[in-house]
């Protein structure tokens, strides 16, 4: 209700209505799925009686309840919202109170059939405006006695026409006399018997409504279809021609001639000497224009568009007729007539028609009257005596289109196309006898039994039927799944239009739901039948109503079943495997817990593991791993009274628990608290597996040493107990009379024990060694190490070095693990020390005795060449089986990147080479993702970048700047290392292990793994140098690659992050690879292939630096393209210039300097160009653009020609196209191309698309904004004449331009997409034949 309409639903008696407090009732109904989220919203005084409120609430949603208590007295709060949930009682459903229809006022209740309006509602729901539709359940049938269909999706039309044809007595008989073979068709294919099926359980089934799949399974469709809304009448037209096709040589083979067909003459009569010409055309429904065509009124009734059908034309002037009497063209009439008309006449009220001032399909919506009785006599053919009495279906005239049926109405008197959609048919002739006009006449009174109405516009909408039984000559309102009587007065509704005159734009703004499709009965007692009765079916039919009885009863079990079964999650831990298992128990709520045990233990395969003795159910809570309570005792008990009853979630889980057999269950209490003791060793340094302990939270520190004496066998007088509540937070429990409770235990625990005879336990606990040991092991991460393949040269150097340095022993052997104080630590450092700086010496020593002496301009694969394996000077005593644990440094805050780089430079920044050449970088993580297809991949759902993304905005807050992988030029201040070679910042101790792996993975021959147990808190670089004795070269020429599923790969490149965002069991690979140096930048290069079908083509990854002119980077490429890509190029026959996406940019002279003409960033991308000739462009002032020309004639596009002009005037651009193609210059005109290079087209849409010859003198104006090399310039000769192609011709140029344009990502712009035809596959399978479509 809204406020200005609730003087409405103020009682009589009430006089001062407005000065009394009012009650603001809001009623959710809650009965029906389709309410559950709309509102009843009533204003009403507070002295209203609840009666009043109950019949108040009852006319919007029909109920029926009397109490005389006010609202006050029922305890409502005037002049708040007070809530109302309107539900079941006893489990019953709110019934309609059914109104007496002869009463005819429709004044009090306006009543509304088919689409719900949204307008207008008056504040309330709309299910609650109509009373049309029945106020029951889903489940429940509708209180008419009649079944709804299921809407798939947008199939109301299809739910239309199978109610009418269901309502249809002659056809429903008919399809039940059919008997349908199963050995010779499959019955999932087999049209008329899935449509038998459906027509029995709309007669038998109890459900509201009954869904239509297995029907369009049977046409050929899929799910894609139900989104496809068609034509009622197309339906019509293409399904009975499928039942025609599946009834030959049945007794039902003519059916739909008999019921549906009628026939009339197409005729042509001289004027001057009477010969007349004609031909016999059947028709299945008679197509009516609304408004004639140039008309702005409409028809005003049925009849009145019947005459018109009717009405000759005459033939005159240049339409004059040839007579073949005359032997000359003379004037004649040209018209129909109608010889006979089927015993169903079907009248199609042509609703939808293009407008051609706007170009669109619209939909006519003025008022077409139609009666309920029709009275068809005076449109039947009198006059012609000449007339053969008998003659032959087929079509004499023209060539019939496709069935025993022309489609010649269709054709001659419809704005549709002439594509025949639906079965193509073979040609079928017979004969059949045409009643005399004047036998017919007194007999042509049809009745109105359905009107198929749609709601919408042409662009779409939706249908439904208004349908009268013959039984009891009721009018219903069949609107897919809601079926609910209707009146006459309703129909009428259905005429369409407003109450106003009919002008023009009368259409405009009338009802958009009106009458499309109207079926009449011819009035014949003889003829008229009446539906079978049960007794009367065939006994086929018997046997599939007891069938669908049997499985609607099976499904009614099943749902019952479904409402009272517990779905509950289950989980086990494999006794065998060790491996947690998780599934679904689905058990009965009356099933017992012994029963569910056996359920649940077969589930999980535990069969021939352990007995089923040994297992049992616990309550669980796997979100904490707590044990809840068991269930001693309880083996008999139902399920639904162990679980709470039956509900669509559980907020605990279900445990099957194993035990061995000498061992015994422990009893769960409710209220316990689970804690898992880790005992610790400090002398091995070692923490043991967890063993469960149950406490109480009110227990002290002191019981609870007890406890757990009792359960590991450890004295609880010297016994230490650390609670670790979350990461990182250890705490001590020290206090002995403090409650666990107050100590912070919750549901499930973890606390480490250690009760050894040393004086750890006098220091203070953060210096003390167990502190360490649990910082250490709460710190620790394993991860798998893929070492890279050691190619035969580098293997070689290493062996060589090696061998000249002393054994090294095993690289794959640990590391050693050096105890005790920082003392004890000197000789390994010393060690690491000196191999260290000898790495870096030899480093250098290699880079300076390369080619040319210049590192920067060394290719990638010089770099691998060059770069000597690292010495490994220690015994091999030293390394065999040993544990590596070094101080290392907290990463100075100074990077090593140069100060010009900006942020989101340094962000991208890479380091790949040419061993990983397939690499390709990501430009906005702090990380690269790669694969092996040189394409970007999503990151993969594992991955976890919170702690980069926090590290990176602490080191932000801070001020701080970030060291990436990058080499340094020398060993300055900005260095990793000091000069002395000792790392900087604070000392800690991170632990380090490493060990040799063996996996079933095929790594390939040459790879290693080590398993490496790692502290995270430990940094890159630190990890980079504890992984050199095993790569073998040092630390800023190798690259570490996280991997995640699918073998992405995603590049760790900052070296002062920790390894905190790692996981346990990550999977780590080693690429070889030198780091970029200060002022080099990573830099892709792709060839600019203009006249390619895939103009941009990746050539290879460089190294630009600051300062390096253009010409020298092209001195370094050219070797780089002859080895890595097979180009011999000399340096004046290419070019680079600028890369945006795939758009080539500005040319790059040679003398332009990175950084300083061209600004320059990491994983930057560069075009190569090879030219034709020399280079035309000189300065800056140039402008190179790409120009090619349209062939209008001929229908095609030249090659690309580049042309540069000195200036940006359009004259210029004019002369230089002239000189090129020859055009005369007055001749010329171009465009500039849209979108990304190379701006394809459909040559179908060039000629009119584009913005041809603009008014312009200078190109980097508007509209053409031409400012920077590589713009598109589209030209033709305007004098030149469009190729002007035939139908068959342009169908084929689209097909071509169509793969084109896809094959480059570009779409045909040429038309609008065409509807999709329906069609009905008789295989039950779309025709493969995919260009019939």
């Amino acid at each position: 209700m809204v406020p200005g309409e609730e003087n409405q639903l103020v009682p009589k008696e009430i006089e001062n209505a407005a000065e009394e407090p009012r009650v603001l009732c809001i009623i959710q109904d809650i009965t029906n799925s389709k309410t559950v989220n709309e509102r009843i919203t009533l204003n009403l005084p507070a002295s209203t009686p609840l009666r009043k409120l109950f019949e108040d609430v009852a006319n919007k949603a029909p109920l029926d309840h009397t109490s005389d208590k006010s609202l006050l007295d029922a305890n409502f709060e005037p002049g708040k919202k007070n809530f109302l949930h309107l539900t079941d009682k006893d489990g019953e459903q709110p019934q309609i109170m059914l109104e007496d229809s002869s009463t005819g006022d429709d004044s009090a209740h306006d009543r509304l059939i088919g689409p719900l309006p949204r307008e207008g509602s008056v504040g309330s729901t709309s299910d609650y405006v109509s009373q049309s539709y029945s106020y029951s359940s889903i489940l429940n049938k509708s209180e008419t006695g009649y079944v709804g269909l299921v809407n798939q999706a947008m199939t109301c039309y299809l739910n239309s026409l199978l109610q009418t044809l269901f309502m249809t007595p002659e056809f429903r008989n008919a399809l039940y006399k059919w008997e349908f073979e199963e050995s010779e068709e499959d019955p999932v294919t087999s049209i008329p018997y899935q449509l038998q099926r459906l027509f029995v359980l709309l007669q038998t089934s109890k459900k509201r409504a009954i869904e239509t799949t297995d029907v369009t399974r049977s046409f050929g469709w899929d799910s894609s279809e139900a989104w496809q809304q068609h034509d009622v009448q197309e339906l019509c037209r293409v399904m009975f021609d499928a039942l025609e096709q599946k009834w030959k040589q049945t007794e039902q083979a003519d059916l739909i001639n008999e019921l549906y067909q009628g026939k009339l003459k197409d005729y042509v009569r001289c004027l001057e000497c009477g010969y007349e010409g004609w031909r016999i055309d059947t028709y299945l429904d008679i197509p009516l224009v609304i408004r004639p065509y140039g008309s702005s009124q409409a028809f005003a009734s049925v009849e009145e568009a019947l005459h018109a059908f009717i009405q000759p034309e005459i033939l005159d002037g240049p339409n004059q007729y040839f007579c073949e009497r005359c032997k000359k063209k003379c004037d004649a009439r040209k018209g129909l007539r109608f010889l006979h008309f089927p015993y169903l006449l079907t009248l199609q009220l042509k609703r939808f028609d293009f407008d051609y001032t706007t170009m669109h399909r619209i939909k006519l919506n003025d008022r077409m009257t139609f009666p309920e009785e029709l009275d068809m006599s005076t449109f039947i053919d009198v006059e012609d005596e000449k007339s053969p009495q008998t003659e032959s279906c087929t079509d004499s005239g023209a060539e019939n289109e496709g069935s025993c049926h022309s489609d010649q109405m269709s054709n001659d008197f419809s704005n549709d196309d002439g594509v025949d959609e639906g079965i193509c048919l073979e040609n079928n002739s017979g004969t059949e006898k045409i009643s005399k006009p004047g036998l017919e006449k007194n007999s042509l009174i049809y009745e109105l039994f359905s009107v198929m109405v749609h709601s919408g516009s042409a662009a779409g909408g939706h249908y439904y039927a208004c349908i009268k039984s013959f039984s009891d000559d009721q009018w219903y309102s069949f609107n897919d799944q809601h079926v609910s009587r209707i009146t006459q007065e309703d129909i009428k509704k259905t005429h369409g239009g407003s109450s106003g005159s009919r002008g023009y734009y009368s259409s405009a703004f009338a009802s958009s739901t009106n009458a499309y499709m109207l079926i009449y009965r011819l009035k014949d007692p003889t003829r008229n039948a009446k539906f079978l009765e049960v007794d009367e079916y065939p006994e086929h039919i018997k046997n599939l109503v007891q069938r669908e009885r049997e499985l609607e009863e099976q499904e009614k079990r099943q749902r019952e079943i479904e409402r009272n079964t517990c779905k509950i999650k289950l989980f086990c831990l494999h006794p065998m495997k060790q491996v947690m298992m998780e599934n679904k128990l689905e058990v009965h709520k009356d099933k017992t817990l012994k029963e569910a045990v056996e359920m649940a233990y077969k589930m999980m395969d535990l069969e021939e593991v352990i007995p089923v003795d040994c297992c049992r159910l616990v309550k669980y809570d796997e979100f904490h791993d707590y044990l809840e309570r068991s269930y001693e005792g309880e083996e008999d008990t139902p399920m639904g009274l162990l679980l709470g009853g039956v509900k669509s979630t559980y907020m605990f889980d279900l445990l099957l628990e194993t035990r061995k057999p000498d061992q015994v269950f422990q009893s769960y209490k409710p209220g316990e608290v689970m804690v898992k003791v880790h005992v610790v060793d400090l002398k091995a340094e070692s923490v043991a597996a967890p063993v469960t302990v149950r406490a109480y939270l009110n227990q002290t520190v002191t019981e609870f040493k007890q406890l757990i004496s009792k359960a590991i066998h450890l004295p609880a007088e010297t016994m230490r107990i650390v609670l670790e509540r979350c990461y990182n937070d250890l705490r001590l429990l020290t206090v002995p009379s403090k409650t666990l409770k107050a100590e912070g235990f919750f549901r499930s625990n973890k606390v480490f024990v250690e009760s050894s005879e040393t004086l750890d336990y006098q220091m203070a606990f953060t210096d003390s060694h167990l502190w360490k040991l649990l910082d250490r092991h709460a710190n620790t991460i394993r991860l798998f190490v893929l070492l890279p393949e050691q190619s035969p040269g580098s293997y070689s150097k290493r062996t060589a070095y090696q061998k000249a340095g002393g054994d090294s022993g095993n690289v794959d052997d640990d590391c050693e693990r050096v105890k005790g104080p920082v003392g004890n630590l000197k000789s390994v450092e010393a060690i690491l020390e000196e191999s260290t700086e000898k790495l870096k010496s030899l480093s250098l020593q290699q880079q300076q005795d390369g080619d040319n002496g210049d590192s920067s301009k060394s290719t990638e694969t010089s770099d691998f060449e060059n770069i000597e394996s690292p010495l490994n000077e220690r015994d091999s005593t030293s390394v065999d089986n040993r544990e590596l644990e070094q101080h290392l440094q907290t990463s100075d805050p100074e990077n090593f990147q140069s100060e010009e780089r900006s942020d989101s430079d340094v962000n991208n920044d890479r380091s790949t080479s040419s061993v990983d050449s397939d690499i390709l970088s990501s430009s906005h993580s702090s990380d690269t993702l790669c694969n092996a297809d040189n394409a970007q991949i999503p990151l993969a759902n594992g991955l976890d970048t919170h702690s980069i993304t926090s590290s990176r905005r602490t080191k932000a807050n801070e001020g701080k700047k970030e060291t990436w992988d990058t080499a340094e030029e020398d060993s300055g201040t900005d260095s990793e290392y000091d000069e002395s070679g000792k790392s900087r910042g604070e000392i800690q101790y991170m632990y380090f292990k490493a060990e040799p792996y063996a996996t079933d993975e095929g790594s390939g021959e040459g790879h290693k793994w080590l398993m490496v147990h790692v502290d995270k808190r430990i940094t890159l670089a630190a990890f980079k140098q504890h992984l050199e004795p095993f790569v073998g070269v040092l630390s800023s020429h190798f690259k570490v690659f996280r991997v995640y599923a699918s073998n992405q790969e995603f590049e760790s490149v900052r070296l002062n992050e920790t390894l905190s965002s790692f996981s346990e069991d990550n999977k780590i690979t080693i690429r070889l690879g030198r780091a970029l140096k200060k002022g080099e930048y990573r830099v892709k290069v792709y060839q600019l292939l203009v006249n390619e079908q895939e103009p941009c083509k990746f050539l290879l990854d460089a190294v630009f630096a600051k300062g390096m002119t253009v010409r020298q980077s092209k001195e370094e490429l050219i070797p780089q393209l002859r080895e890595q890509c097979g180009l011999e190029l000399s340096i004046d026959r290419f070019r680079l210039r600028k890369k945006t996406w795939k758009n080539p940019g500005t040319v790059f002279l040679d003398y332009h300097i990175y950084e300083e003409d061209i600004n320059i960033s990491s994983n930057w991308e560069v075009f190569l160009e090879v030219l034709d000739g020399v280079e035309k462009m000189k300065s800056m002032s140039q402008l190179a653009v790409l120009s090619r020309r349209w062939r209008p004639s001929e229908m095609k596009l030249d090659p690309f020609q580049e042309v540069v002009l000195e200036s940006s005037s359009v004259d210029e651009l004019r002369e230089k196209l002239c000189e090129i193609s020859g055009i005369p210059l007055e001749d010329i005109e171009f465009a500039k191309g849209r979108g990304t290079f190379p701006c394809d087209i459909s040559v179908l849409d060039i000629h009119q698309d584009l913005d041809w010859n603009p008014k312009v003198s200078t190109l980097n104006v508007w509209p053409l904004y031409i400012c920077d090399d590589g713009a598109v310039i589209f030209y033709r000769d305007k004098t030149e004449e469009l190729m002007e192609l035939t139908d068959e011709q342009r169908n084929e140029l689209m097909k071509k331009e169509s793969s084109r344009l896809q094959k480059t990502g570009h779409r045909v712009t040429y038309s609008p997409r065409k509807e999709k035809a329906l069609k009905i596959y008789l295989d039950g399978a779309p025709n493969k034949d995919l260009t019939q479509d």
